[in-house]
């Protein structure tokens, strides 16, 4: 039998997480949602031959949806114990503080860095009785409706691009925001993150649009780019707020790099 960790406040999986592997443990069973796979990640990432394994638990869960990993309890508890291994790749951000000060952080599911993070910093303040969808849905509206799209400058690898865009979308899975389906071909294992830069969208836009990312319908669109890369950086012409699953430590300029194949993890056969 395991031990049972509890986290006792924001942040202290983290710490949990680095003092379970330097005491020996081989896996690591999270029971949460995409914040505590974030705690976790950031305190088993610099380990090796660590394996997590998810049970998804809480309104967030995009991490566990993009490996396929079932909500219910039973399949979710199965695939813990005795699922595949997948090598997955990790994010990893150096950015400005909240305090000005640098600061750098894993990723395990998507970064970003514009209106997101003040969608995901809305959502998490207020009640997600009704679930992560709707949470997010509505964050999204009441954000956008007073948002003021700024000039960003991006780089992703060698391709450059400049100007008004609301919001810049790092994934390495498919899964963000409880459930939009925002870059439909990212994959966590091939060595890069998919980029989606999202220009000076209209409210017209964003109703029309909004619904299709749940089933990845939404592109291609003339105001949304997508790419593939390496090496993102983002800056702007003031502090934007950044997002790292779900979680707002700072803000930009910011770089966020692909490690390939930086953690295992427990999915479903098959």
């Amino acid at each position: 039998m395991g031990d049972t960790l509890l986290s006792e406040a924001p942040g202290h999986l983290t710490e949990l997480a680095r003092n379970a592997v330097e005491d020996g443990a081989e896996r690591l069973v999270v029971v949460g949602g995409d914040g505590s796979v974030h705690e976790v990640v950031n305190g088993v990432a610099e380990a090796g031959g660590v394996e997590l394994a998810v049970v998804p638990h809480g309104t967030g869960y995009d991490f566990a949806r993009s490996l396929g990993i079932s909500r219910r309890l039973d399949d979710a508890l199965a695939t813990a114990l005795s699922g595949d291994v997948r090598e997955i790749d990790l994010g990893r951000a150096s950015y400005r503080s909240w305090a000005g000060e640098d600061e750098r952080a894993w990723f395990a599911n998507v970064g970003s860095a514009g209106i997101s993070g003040a969608i995901a910093k809305r959502a998490n303040e207020t009640s997600k009785a009704l679930g992560g969808k709707v949470s997010y849905y509505w964050a999204t509206l009441a954000v956008f409706a007073g948002w003021k799209t700024g000039r960003m400058r991006i780089s992703v690898d060698d391709e450059r691009r400049e100007g008004k865009v609301i919001d810049v979308l790092v994934a390495n899975g498919r899964y963000v925001a409880g459930g939009m389906m925002m870059c439909p071909g990212a994959e966590p294992d091939d060595g890069l993150l998919d980029v989606l830069v999202i220009g000076d969208v209209t409210k017209r836009d964003l109703l029309f649009t909004l619904p299709k990312t749940y089933r990845g319908k939404h592109l291609p669109h003339p105001r949304l780019e997508l790419l593939r890369g390496r090496r993102i950086t983002i800056d702007a012409d003031e502090h934007l707020p950044l997002e790292l699953d779900g979680e707002q430590p700072g803000t930009t300029p910011v770089t966020l790099e692909i490690v390939p194949r930086r953690l295992r993890v427990r999915v479903p056969k098959g």
